[in-house]
């Protein structure tokens, strides 16, 4: 399951401490304009590096791409995007060789394949999303030229509202070797009625497993969602008339379809797993250990899932757009 997609079908590859990450996408209209520019701006506001909340390693993630497009045009033919790691420090890894870090799927790697790289986690590292994101980009072009457009915010770091006080969260966690998560708000305007399918394609089923498929995110809603069970039908429905509705408490989405409003997701992010107090753990033989996890890591992974989040809602929606042509 390294492909995403029916109809804009992105195939991610790479390890966190290998030569390069990228992505395969197939299925990309032709005749769509498209440069490096176009996709580096995304992938900047996820590069590590770039303030005290993030990690430091310095990566300049610059975008290659290597196909698919010809004089500025894409062809129609498998985009492929790839971007060189710089800046890897394997050796900061090697007390991990053996040993599982708590939180992390470290263990689960083991028990499923056998074998893991436990530099950095190899694929099962933040690494990986910079693949999203390239493929994202493309995405959100094909989108923004049919007026849809996905923009994300952070509502809450450990409790806090507060962008001060989420800032002041982060640094007190990094200072006692510790992290912490919060929520993301992802929204996506001006799409229209109609994307999605009925039963087991349903448009909020999709975006929930998109979302769920990044590797901080622990939980999902779309519009309301959980307050949805705490009211009554009478407040949660949204009345129409006949300039449109009232209210969005589906965040867009009826019957697994849009329903032309924006569509509203949030989701739970976790604290990065990799922290250098010392914990309790077992190694590769089944003994009980102890772990503080070194190398550099963020304290809140927040910030930087922001435009990995965007990126997984543009992917959804281009395949659901493109699946649309079908019908109509």
């Amino acid at each position: 399951m390294n492909t995403f997609g029916r109809n804009f079908r992105c195939t991610t590859f790479g390890e966190s401490h290998g030569p390069a990450v990228g992505v395969v996408i197939d299925g990309c209209p032709a005749g769509m304009a498209l440069a490096e520019g176009d996709i580096q701006p995304l992938l900047d506001r996820r590069r590590p590096g770039t303030s005290p909340l993030t990690s430091p390693r310095k990566e300049s993630d610059r975008v290659e791409i290597l196909s698919g497009v010809f004089e500025g045009q894409t062809t129609g033919t498998p985009i492929a995007l790839m971007v060189r790691n710089e800046n890897q420090q394997s050796k900061d890894y090697e007390e991990l060789r053996e040993k599982f870090r708590p939180g992390h799927a470290d263990f689960t790697y083991h028990e499923k394949f056998g074998t893991r790289d436990h530099r950095g986690g190899g694929r099962s590292s933040g690494r990986e999303t910079l693949s999203r994101v390239a493929a994202g980009a493309v995405a959100i072009k094909y989108l923004a030229a049919r007026g849809i457009a996905i923009t994300g915010t952070i509502t809450e770091v450990h409790g806090k509202t507060d962008p001060v006080e989420m800032e002041n969260e982060i640094l007190a966690a990094k200072a006692a070797g510790d992290s912490v998560g919060g929520i993301v708000e992802i929204t996506a305007t001006g799409c229209p009625a109609g994307l999605g399918d009925p039963v087991f394609g349903k448009l909020d089923a999709l975006i929930a497993g998109a979302m769920m498929g990044i590797g901080a995110v622990k939980g999902v809603e779309i519009g309301d969602g959980f307050a949805a069970a705490r009211t009554f039908g009478s407040r949660n429905n949204d009345p129409m008339t006949a300039d449109g509705f009232l209210s969005n408490h589906a965040g867009g989405i009826l019957g697994g379809i849009s329903s032309g409003q924006d569509i509203v997701v949030r989701i739970a992010v976790k604290p990065t797993p990799s922290i250098a107090r010392i914990q309790q753990t077992r190694d590769i033989h089944g003994n009980a250990v102890e772990i503080s996890v070194g190398g550099r890591h963020d304290p809140c992974i927040v910030p930087r899932i922001v435009p990995v989040a965007e990126s997984m809602m543009a992917l959804v929606l281009i395949d659901c757009v493109l699946e649309q042509k079908r019908y109509r």
